[in-house]
């Protein structure tokens, strides 16, 4: 066999298939493996640059192909797309990992270790848990608005609503029981939550990046370790609006013929970070609209013209930009700095 340059791994839950080609740019490798198979074969194959999709377990199995001595290079799935030939099927996905990595423009995603990823976890545990929580109220209120029985909004009055259901001898026994069944993993949920709350709350404060993140205005503990855990390597973004793309908070483009058009923010990249970003700058324009706090002159001359839900858009896209700087150049949050600066386009 020629020495193999480079390696395209189409990965799945059992089978994996490889894709080598030589300094020739010609195929000299075409393998399904199981997955015992993989490591046994990787670990007699000289070290090489294997390339895979960022997808599921990608990262555990950049981590172990590493440890054997090759260089190992994740990309979007929606960066290697274009280069599938038609009839797809998993030969060639492994022949398009190994064309796209060779293309010198392509961007890859840094290789996440074990800690980082159990960092994701809390953060992906919590959410699983608060949209528990809310199926949970929602069917609570649901049932009980069946006997008759209703609550104001708010978290808060869900235990009260449960103890009301409790003293009320008016309704059935079987329901009496049921409501107690739900309040019981509703008190178990609320448990869970604050001992992953705590959990976050203490990466927060032990990491200095993130402390630095949340100095800036709509940016708390939550949004602040959120960006440092899924934001490994910033410096593999050539600037703030590059990061702000990756998140979709960039227009789409529709320019053609000298002309600019510019449509709704994409919602690319990364669901999570760009709703909390949104829910943030949310919460600092309710703020300001009802004369609390401290907005910037850029914010409040946005106000003026915009929609508010337009205007939490571009906040968020400016918040992005200035969380992705800190990241990059280790400074602190400067607010007379910040404000004193023009307008960024959004």
């Amino acid at each position: 066999m020629k020495q193999i340059i480079r390696i395209g791994m189409d990965t799945s839950k059992h089978i994996f298939v490889l894709h080598g080609v030589d300094a020739s740019e010609q195929p000299v490798l075409r393998r399904k493996l199981s997955r015992k198979q993989v490591l046994d074969f990787f670990a007699k194959l000289p070290p090489t640059v294997v390339g895979m999709e960022a997808c599921g377990a990608a990262h555990y199995w950049a981590r172990e192909l590493g440890k054997l001595g090759h260089e190992v290079k994740l990309m979007a799935p929606q960066l290697v797309k274009p280069y599938v030939e038609r009839n797809k099927n998993d030969g060639r996905d492994a022949d398009a990992v190994c064309e796209a990595m060779s293309r010198p423009r392509m961007r890859f995603v840094p290789v996440k270790s074990a800690e980082q990823q159990a960092a994701l976890m809390l953060a992906g545990v919590r959410d699983g848990l608060i949209a528990r929580r809310t199926q949970l109220c929602n069917a609570i209120r649901g049932y009980a608005a069946e006997f008759g029985l209703i609550a104001p909004k708010g978290l808060d009055k869900i235990e009260p609503l449960l103890a009301r259901i409790a003293q009320d001898e008016n309704l059935p026994a079987v329901a009496r029981e049921l409501f107690a069944m739900q309040g019981r993993d509703y008190a178990q949920l609320q448990g869970e939550l604050k001992a992953i709350e705590a959990r976050l709350l203490a990466w927060h404060r032990a990491n200095a990046t993130s402390r630095r993140l949340a100095q800036i205005p709509s940016v708390g503990p939550i949004i602040a370790t959120s960006l440092v855990m899924k934001t490994p390597d910033p410096g593999a973004f050539r600037s703030g609006r590059w990061f702000a793309a990756w998140l979709g908070l960039t227009p789409k483009d529709h320019s053609t013929a000298g002309k600019t058009r510019l449509g709704k923010i994409t919602r690319a990249g990364d669901e999570t970070l760009r709703r909390l970003l949104v829910a943030g700058a949310t919460a600092v324009i309710r703020q300001a609209r009802l004369g609390r706090g401290q907005p910037s002159r850029w914010l409040v001359a946005l106000l003026r013209r915009k929609p508010p839900k337009l205007a939490a858009v571009a906040l968020a896209n400016k918040v992005a930009r200035i969380a992705w700087k800190l990241m990059v150049t280790g400074e602190s949050y400067d607010a007379a700095r910040i404000n004193a600066e023009p307008a960024i386009a959004t």
